[in-house]
């Protein structure tokens, strides 16, 4: 078996795993509807109760249900066909419900047979495998059902079997399943002694689901639809990923050449005797040099002075720090011939502890100070 056909059949395992828990947990949410039809003697069938005893339902339901029974009167069972007076009231009682058929006890064949009272478990398949000895028909042929007696002698039980030809049952199924019915139950009674035409306790013969299998087939389809819908949507998103990277896969590419490009025009093509150049260098010899400026700040600082922070913008330097005297280093700064233009753009402040003063001080370069490569040349 190929790999797709293992696929395959566990999809479909799954599929038919979860339809069946599905159906079977809102079974358990959702009450059953019951409904009888037992035969006359003409063969007609009457509507005798719609719930099973202890069922509970309301007033109002209740009353619908009486209302709709007599109103769809006695039907009629022919080649797999109901014929009933009113057809909307019947379909109103069988629709989703649990429809047992009562049969009468002359359509069946009744054998007796003698059991060992331990068999009780085992009853069906002990009768399955004597059927074809009890009556005309084969295990698949055959329809039966069994009924147990109470009370025999010694250590032996009486078991009665009701069976008939499953083509018999098969027209009043096909006459029941239009309807929607949930599942159909087909029954007897055993005849008393003596009387073959009264019943006793009940026999169930067959029993065939048809709604849950209608509806497990739809929601097996509506499972499949999901995955399939499912499927396509992950193929497109795999599609429309795989194009959003291919897309910008291509941009960056694009990125990188414009950049290799850049590149290569600067330093092939770029003249470095050109009026850019000479004015970038220029540029650079003529920004004040940090190294300059910090070594002359060194020199002129009285050692009772410090530095917190020191700034270069453009021409100007700004210092910040404390001072025994803070005056006095406007007078130290414009001696500099680094230097001019020294003031304070800060108010001077004294320190709580006495120790000095917190001065702000700005001063402009002069152009002279150079880089060290530049003064050196």
């Amino acid at each position: 078996m190929s790999f797709i056909d293992t696929l395959s059949a566990r999809a479909s395992h799954w599929l038919d795993e979860v339809a069946t828990a599905t159906l079977a947990w809102r079974e358990t949410f959702r009450p059953p509807r019951f409904a009888r039809l037992a035969e006359c003697d003409d063969g007609a069938f009457t509507i005798e109760d719609s719930a099973p005893p202890g069922a509970k339902g309301g007033a109002g339901a209740r009353k619908a249900e009486g209302k709709a029974r007599a109103g769809a009167g006695r039907i009629q069972m022919k080649d797999g066909v109901v014929i009933a007076s009113d057809s909307v009231a019947l379909g109103q009682i069988l629709s989703g419900a649990r429809v047992e058929i009562e049969l009468r006890p002359d359509r069946f064949l009744f054998r007796p047979l003698y059991l060992p009272r331990r068999a009780a478990d085992f009853l069906e398949g002990i009768v399955r495998a004597q059927i074809d000895r009890l009556t005309p028909w084969g295990p698949a042929e055959a329809a039966f059902g069994c009924l147990p007696s109470t009370e025999t002698a010694g250590d032996r039980m009486l078991v009665t079997v009701a069976a008939t030809s499953r083509r018999l049952l098969t027209p009043y199924v096909d006459a029941i399943a239009p309807f929607g019915v949930e599942r159909v139950i087909i029954s007897t009674r055993a005849p008393a002694a003596g009387n073959p035409q009264s019943g006793t306790e009940p026999v169930k013969i067959f029993e065939q689901k048809i709604g849950a299998a209608l509806d497990a087939r739809r929601l097996r389809r509506w499972l499949a639809g999901l995955l399939i819908g499912l499927g396509l949507l992950c193929a497109i998103a795999l599609a429309v990923s795989a194009l959003a990277t291919s897309e910008l896969q291509s941009r960056l590419e694009d990125i990188n050449h414009k950049i290799t490009e850049r590149r290569a025009a600067l330093g092939s093509g770029a003249d470095p005797t050109g009026a850019a150049a000479l004015a970038l260098r220029q540029r650079k010899s003529d920004a004040p040099s940090m190294i300059v400026v910090y070594d002359e700040l060194s020199r002129i600082l009285p050692d009772d002075s410090y530095l917190t922070e020191l700034r270069v913008e453009s021409d100007k330097v700004q210092i910040v720090g404390v001072a025994r005297d803070a005056t006095g280093l406007i007078r130290l700064i414009e001696q500099s011939p680094q230097f001019t233009h020294a003031v304070f753009f800060a108010p001077t402040t004294r320190l709580p502890s006495d120790a000095g003063q917190h001065f702000f001080i700005e001063a402009h370069i002069s152009p002279g100070v150079h880089r060290p490569e530049a003064q050196s040349q």
